[in-house]
């Protein structure tokens, strides 16, 4: 255990002096010596107001993070092409058969070979979500995929995630739209 410093033992002091016993049959704290007054602190150096009208200052926020959404930006032509299936995959990603670490490293590699390849539209093949009781879990990679994409090494090159039409996989496939 180590002494107090005599600002802490000041501190203590003070705190000590208001606290008050919880039955009136305990005797008060012993009081310490007065600890001498710690030295003021020199005042701000101020600047002159300007001069002038000023605007008042702008709050500062963060950068927005781009996150990889359902929701991304596209125009109606795209909208529509992706509704109706009307698309041509640039590039299929079929994950039945791998742990989530494999998918992973399979969703990272064919984005970074799309992007290299300047392809727009990738086909990401996850399975349907199959409810299931443990221990078997089904549905994780699935359920997965978003925020993998959201914090990707590629996730600004990522226009939009979109489910797939049916002709593609339906609700166990998605379409990434790539930015150019």
């Amino acid at each position: 255990m180590r002494n107090l410093s005599p600002e802490e033992q000041a501190l203590w002091a003070r705190v000590t002096a208001t606290i008050t016993p919880l039955s009136r049959d305990d005797a008060p704290a012993p009081k310490l010596a007065p600890a001498p007054a710690p030295p003021p602190l020199p005042e701000p150096v101020r600047s002159p107001p300007p001069k002038g009208r000023v605007p008042p200052p702008r709050p500062v926020t963060a950068a927005p993070v781009r996150r990889a959404t359902i929701h991304g930006n596209l125009d109606g032509h795209w909208e529509k092409r992706l509704k109706s299936g009307n698309i041509a995959v640039d590039r299929t990603v079929d994950l039945h058969g791998h742990n989530l670490d494999a998918a992973w490293e399979a969703i990272d590699r064919a984005l970074e070979r799309a992007v290299n390849a300047g392809e727009r539209v990738l086909l990401l093949v996850t399975g349907h979500h199959r409810p299931g009781e443990p221990p078997i879990q089904r549905g994780r990679i699935r359920a997965a995929v978003h925020d993998w994409l959201a914090v990707s090494r590629h996730a600004d090159r990522i226009a939009a995630v979109r489910s797939a039409h049916r002709r593609h996989g339906g609700g166990g496939s998605l379409y990434l739209i790539l930015r150019r």
